[in-house]
């Protein structure tokens, strides 16, 4: 199983005005100046005679031999059912630093080295509208068509999911410890009570915290508007005067709930799994007002030179039985539901029991609250991200 830690890569924080404020600018106005069109984003597909892949990946995303670390079981076996080489690489540890690296040879027209890549959707918003990822042809990727999340089909920024696939997904919610508040959290609403005074922390990313928030005010955050953004900022401001929220947080949220020096906070599904592991008196909790789903996606960027065999990968893990695989590993939100079924028929009772964990596998009542939340546009991002900084302390 992955460790608490490996999440602490992959949902990272936003720093700034994301991505830097150069590249910013040419996405702030209608059509940017480093938008590429339709019809300049492929190159000659060398898939038929060259059998390799160039797959950039988050460290500890994909399963791994119990033994030796280095080897991918179900990417082994990937290779070895078509005869493709996958050159595997863990180099993406934050969205905006992965951006800076190879955005300037999109800009420029130029191949990236990388048929596939995985970056968080609210980054992949930014690829797709600046025309720097190629769609997809589903008619090769019949099991994505079958099987991904309906959940997922169709974010605000990818209406139809023709530019991106979910590698793995996750909830924004909160965690908190039922034995030490002696008492159970059901609304965003129950954050701000009086016995949590300055035992409570927010998430410091503006795209990881802020749909949660507006959720917890009764807005529909799948077209959430400006208006509601400052007024969800004005209670914060509010809650940091009086000191009720303690600090924002990145990752590290996970030492302050595990220590005991925060009671609630903002947190990601596929950490509390592994804390629950430690210690079982911590809860996570969908509020009733719902919740984020989020997801992080697989693009192929363009003038990427293995499209075809890209896209095979792409659809061999939305076979239920490798994502099943895969979801027994990682521990988060499963795109393909129907992997529930195959791990609920294992013999080994540990897997047996993912099947029935929300947290992998949400059931209807929980799924009824999740939310994918609009993105934040260019011409937005530049005015939010200053006011929730400056109440982040960043």
């Amino acid at each position: 199983m992955a460790s608490s830690a490996s999440s602490v890569s992959r949902r990272s924080l936003l720093r700034g005005l994301g991505g830097g404020v150069a590249v910013g600018a040419l996405a702030g106005c209608g059509v940017p100046a480093a938008y590429i069109a339709p019809d300049e984003r492929s190159a000659g597909d060398r898939s038929a005679k060259d059998g390799t892949l160039a797959f950039a990946n988050w460290p500890l995303y994909i399963d791994t031999d119990d033994k030796d670390e280095t080897r991918r079981p179900s990417l082994l076996a990937f290779e070895k059912r078509t005869g493709i080489d996958v050159r595997y690489t863990e180099e993406i540890n934050d969205n905006d630093e992965f951006f800076g690296k190879i955005s300037p040879s999109l800009m420029n027209h130029q191949e990236t080295g990388r048929d596939l890549i995985v970056i968080s959707d609210w980054m992949c918003a930014r690829f797709v509208r600046l025309g720097w990822v190629q769609e997809m042809d589903r008619a090769r990727q019949p099991n994505v068509t079958k099987y991904l999340d309906p959940l997922l089909r169709s974010p605000h920024f990818d209406p139809g999911r023709k530019f991106t696939v979910p590698w793995q997904s996750g909830i924004t919610g909160i965690a908190y410890n039922k034995r030490k508040l002696g008492r159970e959290i059901k609304h965003v609403s129950d954050l701000w009570a009086d016995d949590l005074k300055g035992r409570v922390t927010l998430l410091s990313g503006l795209d990881e915290a802020f749909a949660l928030l507006l959720q917890g005010d009764g807005v529909d955050v799948t077209k959430w508007t400006a208006d509601d953004f400052h007024r969800m900022c004005d209670k914060v401001e509010k809650l940091v005067g009086s000191h009720h929220i303690r600090r924002f947080t990145g990752n590290d949220y996970i030492k302050d709930l595990s220590s005991g020096d925060v009671l609630a906070c903002q947190a990601y599904s596929g950490d509390v799994i592994q804390l629950q592991a430690d210690d079982p008196d911590i809860e996570f909790v969908v509020p009733e007002e719902g919740a984020e789903l989020w997801a992080e996606s697989l693009m192929i960027p363009n003038l990427a030179r293995h499209k075809r065999n890209a896209e095979r990968l792409i659809d061999y893990y939305y076979d239920p039985e490798v994502a099943a695989e895969l979801a027994a590993w990682v521990n988060y939100v499963c795109p393909v539901p129907a992997a529930r079924d195959v791990l609920a028929s294992a013999k080994d009772k540990d897997l047996a029991a993912l099947a029935e964990d929300p947290l992998i596998f949400p059931d209807d009542a929980m799924r009824e609250r999740l939310a994918i939340a609009r993105d934040i546009t260019p011409k937005e991002r530049t005015e939010f991200a200053k006011r929730w900084n400056a109440l982040a302390g960043l």
